[in-house]
């Protein structure tokens, strides 16, 4: 495939199988595709029916996208992962980090934790959300790995949320949110169920994917892209490549134990 991208990674999901690389493991900003980390960290540290409750930082001390939650408000831990995976909710991303971490602090060490847990070799973050620090960066084969662990994680409930293209939260109250994902090739492309998208002036556009045919699945991710049409079309190019030059097969080992010879 012919890219634009400086940072590109396609990887077979269940064993991390490199399909294709260009510059991987070249650090940039994720932007809002941290919150495939904050999301797997939440999903390994509470339940879906837990109560998130929106303290005054968590509505006070976030920028760009949002969902316009209250001071106080209360959702649960999956309305929370909706918001945060298809309208890339700053503030929900935010109130989920401090209900699992008591702090935002002590959820972004979990975070970087985990990343070396993972191996993760040139990862270190910030914050929950991906608002721009430059001390706040991954690179496209972390990415992907982090994405392999979170659909390990998450299986189906996870899938679930990511596959959704729009759905309401709290549609029968009188605080009814209609989120759209911002992953538009969830309808432009056959297969793909997830992950995340991002944008910020510093990262620029970029995207974790995953999409599955038959019984492979893949991971993709571009980063630095210079716009969505861009990185929607080279993250399809990605994902043509891997379905079309591999497949995922069963070995069958047969062994063949001979009856002791008798005397």
């Amino acid at each position: 495939p012919e890219v634009v991208s400086p940072n590109v990674i396609v990887m077979e999901a269940s064993t991390g199988t490199v399909l294709y690389d260009c510059d991987s493991l070249e650090a940039h900003y994720p932007a809002s595709i941290t919150k495939i980390m904050t999301t797997l960290i939440a999903l390994e540290n509470s339940d879906l029916n837990d109560i998130v409750t929106f303290s005054d930082a968590a509505i006070d001390n976030t920028e760009g996208s949002g969902i316009a939650r209250d001071y106080g408000e209360q959702m649960t831990m999956e309305q929370c992962l909706y918001a945060v995976m298809l309208a890339s909710a700053n503030e929900c991303a935010y109130a989920v980090a401090e209900h699992v971490g008591g702090t935002i602090e002590n959820f972004v060490a979990m975070m970087n934790e985990k990343a070396k847990k993972l191996n993760l070799c040139n990862t270190h973050f910030m914050n929950p959300t991906g608002l721009h620090d430059p001390q706040h960066y991954t690179c496209a084969k972390d990415m992907a790995i982090v994405g392999k662990a979170l659909i390990k994680e998450g299986g189906d409930d996870l899938l679930k949320i990511t596959s959704t293209y729009d759905a309401y939260i709290r549609e029968d109250s009188e605080k009814a949110f209609w989120l759209v994902n911002t992953n538009k090739l969830l309808k432009q492309y056959p297969g793909v169920d997830g992950l995340k998208s991002g944008f910020t002036s510093q990262a620029m556009s970029c995207i974790t994917i995953t999409a599955k045919k038959k019984d492979l699945r893949l991971i993709a991710v571009v980063m630095g892209e210079p716009s969505s049409k861009v990185r929607n079309g080279e993250i399809k190019q990605m994902l043509d490549y891997g379905f079309s030059q591999y497949q995922q097969g069963l070995l069958l080992s047969l062994i063949h134990i001979s009856e002791p010879t008798r005397p």
